[in-house]
């Protein structure tokens, strides 16, 4: 089994890692709806301590991003220091990360998937080519796949599923030319709904 299908059968539910395998019955969460371990489907889950359930969220989170702790403790330190609410400050900036972006607006069926595309230069940002996955997108600017990529095989299917695929308001796609727009911040709505930030900003607040 997959490294990251034990990922989300550790934390209980789909945490999407493996791009549109997840929404298959192929899915580990659908064939092994369970802890991984040796005792399987046996192993009956521990009641956590208040700090086993901030640890265990954290982890959730950071994995469904993509992130090692290094730099998903900076983005949070980042985000406490500005005015408003620390949990969803976190989040924001979390969602207005270049990869994340390609991400939600269907160039790619995961994070990792989408970090990769960015890694190798794929991507251009107000005319200007951005292969940093931490880049964040600001409130304005324009993204889009870099006109030489979309000769690429995989970019010719990807423009097709971009056009149907659902995206959050905060992101516009401009179909005729594959390029997309940062129309405002992510709010309260567009921000995920199955992580608690407020756990974590606790976690690491200790």
């Amino acid at each position: 089994m997959n490294n990251k299908c034990r990922l989300c059968r550790r934390a209980s539910e789909k945490l999407f890692l493996k791009g549109d395998r997840c929404a298959t019955p192929k899915c580990a969460m659908v064939k092994r709806n369970y802890v991984p371990g040796f005792h399987g489907p046996k192993a009956s889950r521990r009641r956590l301590s208040d700090y086993g359930s901030q640890l265990a969220e954290k982890q959730k989170m950071k994995r469904m991003y993509g992130l090692r702790e290094k730099q998903f403790r900076l983005i949070f330190e980042k985000a406490a220091k500005k005015s408003g609410d620390a949990g969803k400050n976190f989040l924001r900036a979390l969602e207005m990360r270049l990869d994340n972006v390609v991400y939600r607006l269907g160039w790619a069926t995961s994070r990792s998937a989408a970090r990769q595309l960015v890694n190798h230069g794929h991507f251009i940002v107000n005319d200007r080519k951005v292969d940093i996955p931490s880049f964040t997108v600001k409130v304005g600017q324009i993204v889009k796949a870099k006109k030489s990529s979309l000769n690429n095989r995989y970019f010719k299917t990807a423009a097709e599923r971009l056009k149907k695929s659902e995206r959050p308001s905060w992101l516009n796609l401009e179909t005729d030319g594959l390029l997309s727009k940062v129309l405002h911040e992510p709010k309260d709505g567009d921000l995920p709904q199955n992580v608690n930030a407020q756990v974590i900003i606790e976690y690491y607040s200790k």
